[in-house]
């Protein structure tokens, strides 16, 4: 076998990053049948067609995935966020996932989240600032 060296780097090569990528995403396509995940979203929208929130996310059998939610801040706090998620949730359930996930910064929105009945599942502590990011579980 060739010797190997290893590089470290704060910085890393893109091109070599891409191959990185590339190959992880091979190992996961020969193992799993990751061509059956759709993308899955809902937007609010402003009387000329701006986007002024949206929730983004995935679908992968009985599984919805929230990637992404966000609210313009000049209309947070109206519960456009909730309408968000429960709009993001029943075209979920249109396609007869089951459960839906996320994961949220302290500093972002897991009140909202619990409060719209998802569950802490998992805690990681040690981000910078005392911020921790959480997983979180909904059964619709």
């Amino acid at each position: 076998m060739t010797a190997l060296r290893l590089t470290v780097h704060d910085e890393p090569d893109a091109a070599a990053a891409r191959v990185v990528d590339q190959g992880l995403g091979d190992s996961n396509a020969a193992a799993a049948p990751l061509h059956e995940v759709r993308p899955l979203a809902c937007f609010a929208r402003a009387a000329d067609g701006a986007v002024v929130g949206g929730a983004v996310g995935r679908r992968w059998g009985a599984c919805a995935e929230l990637q992404q939610l966000w609210v313009h801040p000049d209309l947070r706090r109206r519960g456009l966020g909730a309408q968000l998620v429960r709009a993001f949730e029943a075209h979920a359930a249109q396609h007869r996932c089951t459960t839906v996930y996320l994961e949220t910064f302290s500093f972002q929105a897991p009140r909202l989240y619990a409060s719209l009945g998802y569950e802490m599942r998992h805690t990681i502590e040690g981000f910078g600032h005392g911020i921790a990011k959480h997983l979180m579980v909904h059964r619709l």
